[in-house]
């Protein structure tokens, strides 16, 4: 059962549609589906809001530290709510999957991903679950960096879209616990 969502990303406006901020997006449009209001909580370090899902209480963050120290806010508020790792679904950017593909695991490596690595390091564990969004790599030459942190074409960011609605329509499923049924509908999906 998944009783914290994380959406990794930056904050400002300047961030606000780049391909790292994909986490902050797809919790954007669940607050929205939710009925939820964001606040901004400063002993957790981010914005923080409060929904339902199927009777299922869940609460959402948007980590303020930027994203290389995501888990100072995510460890804050795992502890202060006694939460288990394995309890945590973590919404990121994903270089290794194509724009328009979203799948979900459990565990693993950071791969590189600072966020994942601030989180693994501040929950003492990597057992959480991740619902990682393709962005896709950079072209030969390009620093990730620049990459990650500019704005996609019209139509990645079309596909992008289409992967957080598509990640957004399993979350009753995820909060329940249904995780290996959502891992095989999405993990098999093609965009």
């Amino acid at each position: 059962m998944i009783r914290l969502i994380v959406g990794l990303g930056n904050p400002g406006r300047q961030y606000e549609k780049t391909r790292h901020n994909a986490g902050f997006l797809f919790l954007d449009g669940l607050a929205c589906d939710l009925g939820c209001s964001w606040s901004n909580e400063a002993k957790f370090q981010g914005l923080f809001a409060e929904g339902s899902v199927a009777s299922n209480k869940v609460l959402l963050l948007k980590p303020d530290t930027f994203m290389n120290r995501s888990g100072q806010s995510v460890g804050k508020l795992a502890r202060y709510f006694k939460l288990q790792p394995e309890e945590v679904l973590v919404v990121h950017d994903e270089l290794d999957f194509n724009p328009g593909v979203v799948k979900l695991k459990k565990g693993g490596g950071h791969a590189g991903h600072n966020g994942l690595r601030d989180i693994i390091d501040h929950l003492g564990s990597n057992d959480f679950y991740r619902l990682r969004v393709g962005i896709g790599r950079p072209s030969a030459g390009k620093a990730v960096a620049d990459f990650v942190l500019s704005m996609p074409s019209m139509a990645e960011w079309d596909l992008l879209v289409s992967a957080l609605d598509l990640g957004r329509s399993y979350v009753g499923q995820m909060v329940a616990g249904d995780m290996a049924v959502v891992m095989n509908k999405l993990n098999s999906s093609v965009p």
